[in-house]
């Protein structure tokens, strides 16, 4: 079908150049190319006035555009509603909304239409109505909206949509963080209910979480109840979580000295380490089993708590594997007064594994001087042997001399 087209036009062209008649071919080819150029080059030129701030100069551009009805109409309607709410032209905006949604119903510009016309609406001082909204993002603009001018009326707007099994789990999140920061008692105890479990349990721990965010004795309260009553093992994690947001190391501890699960155990043991929780750290320990212990040595590491560590490695009552894995640590913690401590308990220690630990320490530390100045000293070949191996695969100046001054011997 093209090839007859274009041998139709090039016959009537061929003709008309023998009558004398100038051939209308390019004229024909070229009438959508000048369109399409026109409509780009307005286009760009409203896009150029709107980042200089010339809101009258780009509406009257983008009206242009939108005349010519090609390819760029439908941005060029979204980019006029907003240069109207620009000019303070609220309504017409919705309009230009409107005709965009009637006009280009599968536009790339809907998403952003809606996003505008809630902004437009809540400043302008309409109502917005969130169940009207079709896509989640838009509910939730909508929401944010309806709670920032009016709490008491978008409360019962939220309990729906966490009551609707059709909402989105994304959705219901989202809403109830707008719920836990309103500033409202009504929506606390919302929050508190569904932290309780009693309104099922597909958000209850997202409503933990939110009451950790929001610190206040009544807060504090509802954690230490929920904790003390359920068996659920995420549902108290979630609890020593929301602790941590909260910065109470004290509620932490408390999980931490009572809890019978071991594996909740050793996530609070480990939140007072994250929470630099140094004095409950050394508290805990006084009083803790072999197993809890070694939780807590980890969570020195993260606490930087190389005290604690130094004085359990230094301890000649403490079990053996406790010291040895207090030493190993202590490299982990690092800094001159760690490493000073390695290289003491190294030379007054004549328990191998202690002194092997003592060297892991000072290698997981990276610290090739005292390694070095310790082989130079070592009268035992075995424990020389063993530092030496160390140094050999560490990347520093220290170590690489030390290797070739042991080659040219």
């Amino acid at each position: 079908m093209k090839r007859l087209l274009l041998f139709f036009t090039l016959t009537i062209a061929s003709v008309m150049s023998a009558q004398g008649t100038p051939p209308p071919i390019s004229n024909l080819f070229a009438a959508d190319d000048q369109a399409n150029a026109r409509e780009e080059a307005l286009y760009n030129e409203a896009t150029q006035k709107m980042d200089e701030g010339k809101w009258s100069d780009a509406l009257q551009r983008y009206q242009q555009v939108y005349e010519l009805k090609g390819r760029r109409a439908d941005g060029a309607l979204y980019w006029k509603a907003y240069t109207l709410n620009k000019l303070g032209r609220r309504q017409e905006s919705l309009n230009s909304i409107a005709a965009l949604r009637s006009a280009y119903p599968k536009s790339q510009w809907l998403k952003d239409a809606g996003a505008l016309e809630v902004e437009v609406k809540q400043a302008s001082g309409q109502p917005v109505n969130v169940a009207a909204q079709s896509d989640d993002e838009y509910k939730l603009l909508a929401l944010r909206s309806v709670m920032d001018s009016d709490p008491d009326r978008a409360i019962p707007i939220v309990e729906k949509m966490l009551d609707n099994p059709n909402n989105t789990s994304h959705l219901k999140e989202q809403a109830l963080f707008l719920l836990a920061q309103a500033d409202s008692p009504k929506a606390g105890q919302i929050v508190a209910t569904i932290a309780r479990g009693q309104m099922g349990t597909s958000l209850q721990t997202k409503a933990i979480q939110f009451l950790g965010t929001e610190s206040s004795p009544a807060n504090t309260r509802t954690l230490g109840e929920i904790y003390a009553s359920t068996q659920s093992t995420d549902v108290k994690r979630a609890v020593i979580q929301a602790y941590l947001i909260s910065d109470n190391q004290a509620g932490v501890l408390t999980a931490a000295k009572q809890e019978a699960n071991p594996d909740v155990k050793r996530a609070a043991i480990q939140t007072l380490g994250a929470m630099d929780a140094k004095k409950e750290l050394s508290q805990l320990y006084a009083t803790a089993d072999p197993g809890s212990k070694r939780a807590i040595l980890d969570a020195c590491v993260a606490a930087g708590y190389s005290e604690l560590l130094a004085q359990v490695a230094k301890n000649p009552n403490e079990q053996v594997e406790l010291r040895r894995n207090a030493l190993q640590r202590l490299g982990a913690v690092g800094g001159k007064d760690t490493n000073a401590t390695l290289v003491q308990i190294y030379r007054s220690e004549t328990n191998r594994e202690m002194k092997n630990a003592a060297l892991d320490g000072l290698f997981v530390d990276d610290d090739a001087a005292d390694l070095v100045a310790l082989a130079k000293s070592e009268s035992d070949p075995q424990m020389r042997r063993q530092i030496v191996e160390k140094l050999a695969i560490m990347d520093s100046k220290e170590a690489k001399d030390y290797m070739l001054e042991i080659l040219n011997k």
